[in-house]
Formats: structure tokens, C-alpha cells, sequence
């Protein structure tokens, strides 16, 4: 498996929604974040039906044999929510127990930087180790994950060094089930299922929002399916005599397709967002854009449009936000030109030419 080209396709689909363009709080666009990959808290989905689920299903094929073994690797981001207090009166340090006075407040400037409340995220994955193929066919595996609730407090503080403002990071917390099966459906052939669940609850509320419920659900949630001594069968160019048995396969909310370096079948990237096998990331990219496999002429454009207010606000909304700005901005003339015409995965045409 190639590690590094699995990882860039990953972290691609990852930050779909939560880095997509324009990478600012104010667009219009980006009051409704996470659009791709959302498995929301069990109350949320059942309220909600088919809508907002709360689990996905993947199932895909494996070739294999007893000694064949499987680890898979679910990630997600999870939402936290960045809200700004402005302090009663300035204090020189936080207190060692509890909480000044704050009232709460939209944004905050301090010195030059504009803050402002907006939701940030923190990358989290679950690994399973699963011993061999045979294992699972006598039996399902499960692992629970969790993630606990939190609060904190980061101080601002004027020239002076008094604290004068709070930034307020909230976590909510996260309950969730991997589960995974397999069946032969042949000789050395068996498909297996990962089912990832969120099995959060939204306490307290009849009918939660859906802002409430992304706080407590997993966010451009995939999993990457990596086996040893086996490997997987394309859904999408499948040998002939394995297409029925791929035809059974069930995937919802996600979809596997092969990773790696063309050929490579021992890895899988199960994506909520639709790829083919052998996704890459163009290498005439200088760098992360997070727009599913990057349209860097179009998106390098529309940044170097913004204007300096908006560029501000991109640069002070977000770490991963500013190194895009940075970078974009300082590309080099001959850098940008490669990311225009590029064509590939020509084939020669058939029949003759006159």
C-alpha cells in the first residue's frame, strides 16, 4: 500500500465541507457546513429517518485465504464549538476554579486579528485490528469509541496583558460501535461489512437542531480497509466471474473504492463522496485545497479574487485556511500555468484514421 497517496486522498475527503471555498465564516455559503459524510447522533437520525442517518454501511469483496488479515481505520472530524466571551472586568489571570463573568459576544478584535464564533474541528480515528478473515465468518467483531465532553478556556488579552476576552472551545460528547462481518460467498472469496454507528444521544432535546446535532456527530466520516496476505476485488471494474457476487453488495452512505498506486489491491477508501479507483491528487498541486481531488486552477483563482477583507478573515478564521491563502498567493507564475491543460488517461482511438 502506498501509504502517502492513500493519506492525501483521505485527508481530501476529510475536509470536504469543513475547508471547502471559500474558507470563511461569513460566506453565504458556509452557514451550513459538513455537507458530505455526516453520521448523525441516534435520536438526530431516527427523528430525521432516511435523511440524516445515523450509521453507514460498507461491504466490498475480499480475496483471501486463512491467513489473510484485515485492519481498518475509521476517521472523522468532530465539531467544536468556538464561541467569544468579553470579560465584566479585565482580570490578570484566569481563576484556578470555575469561570469569570462573560457575556457572550459575535466577535472579538484584538490588536490587529478579528475574531469571531464559528465551529472549528479535530481530526479523530478508531483502529481495528482483525485477526484473520476465517474469524469473522464465525462471528461479527465490535469495538465501541468514545469521546468526552470538554470545555476550554483560552485567555485575549489586551496591551496591557489583562485578560479581556475568553475564546470557548465545547466539545460535545461522542458515543459510537464499529462492526464488522464477513460471509464466503465462494471458495477464498468473501464480502465483508463494516457498519460504523453513532450511537450518541442528544439529551434534552424532543426535536434537536441541527447545529446541536453536529456537535455530537461524526463528520466526513470514511474508513480505509488495508489486507495482508488477500486482496480486494474492484466494485467498479470487477472480474467476470466475481460480478454477481459484487451486484450483492450493499453500501450506504459510503462507497469503496481501490487506493494506492495503480494495481495495488490491498487497500480500500470508503468515501461518502463518489470516487473511482486510484484517486490522486494532480501533482501539479502545490498544496491542499480540500475540494474532493482538487480543482486548483479554479480554486487558486477565485482566493487570489477575495477581497483583502475577506482574505483577512480567511487568514484569522483558520489555521489550515491561512496556509491555503499563503500559498496561493505566493505561487509563482510557472507553477500556476502547469495547473491549466493538463490532460490525462488518453487512450489511442480505434478504427482508421484518414
Amino acid at each position: 500500500m502506498n501509504a502517502k497517496r492513500v493519506e492525501e486522498i483521505a485527508n481530501a475527503v476529510l475536509y470536504e465541507g469543513y475547508m471547502l471555498y471559500p474558507y470563511r465564516a461569513s460566506s453565504v455559503k458556509n452557514r451550513q457546513r459538513w455537507n458530505f459524510g455526516v453520521v448523525y447522533p441516534k435520536n438526530y437520525g431516527d427523528v430525521q429517518r432516511t435523511i440524516d442517518p445515523w450509521l453507514t454501511h460498507t461491504e466490498c469483496l475480499v480475496l483471501g485465504n486463512p491467513k489473510t488479515e484485515m485492519e481498518i481505520k475509521v476517521r472523522f472530524l468532530q465539531a467544536i464549538s468556538r464561541t467569544l466571551g468579553e470579560l465584566e472586568q479585565p482580570i490578570a489571570r484566569l481563576p484556578e476554579y470555575g469561570e469569570p463573568l462573560f457575556r457572550p459576544i459575535g466577535s472579538l478584535r484584538v490588536g490587529e486579528q478579528l475574531l469571531q464564533t464559528w465551529q472549528e474541528a479535530t481530526e479523530r480515528s478508531v483502529i481495528v485490528s482483525v485477526g484473520n478473515v476465517d474469524a469473522l465468518v464465525a462471528g461479527p467483531m465490535e469495538q465501541s469509541f468514545s469521546q468526552r465532553a470538554r470545555r476550554d478556556l483560552e485567555p485575549v488579552r489586551d496591551a496591557e496583558n489583562r485578560i479581556t476576552g475568553l475564546i470557548v472551545r465545547t466539545q460535545e460528547a461522542i458515543e459510537g460501535k464499529i462492526r464488522i462481518s464477513a460471509v464466503p460467498v465462494s471458495e477464498d472469496v468473501y464480502r465483508v461489512r463494516v457498519t460504523v454507528a453513532n450511537e450518541s444521544n442528544i439529551a434534552g432535546a424532543e426535536m434537536p437542531s441541527r447545529d446541536l446535532a453536529l456537535l455530537q456527530s461524526l463528520i466526513s466520516a470514511h474508513s480505509i480497509l488495508h489486507v495482508t496476505d488477500g486482496e480486494f476485488a474492484s466494485l467498479l471494474e470487477t472480474p467476470q466471474e466475481l460480478r454477481e457476487a459484487a451486484a450483492e453488495c450493499r453500501n450506504v452512505g459510503t462507497w469503496p473504492v481501490l487506493v494506492g498506486d495503480d494495481g495495488d489491491r490491498d487497500a480500500m477508501l470508503s468515501s461518502p463522496i463518489i470516487l473511482y479507483d486510484y484517486p490522486q491528487i494532480a501533482p501539479e498541486s502545490a498544496g491542499d485545497l480540500f475540494d474532493g481531488t482538487e480543482i486548483d486552477e479554479i480554486l487558486a483563482l477565485r482566493i487570489l479574487t477575495l477581497t483583502e477583507d475577506e482574505k483577512r478573515e480567511m487568514r484569522e478564521g483558520d489555521e489550515r485556511a491561512r496556509q491555503v491563502l499563503e500559498r496561493t498567493e505566493a505561487l509563482p507564475a510557472e507553477q500556476f500555468a502547469k495547473l491549466h491543460g493538463t490532460l490525462r488517461g488518453l487512450r489511442p482511438g480505434s478504427g482508421d484514421r484518414g
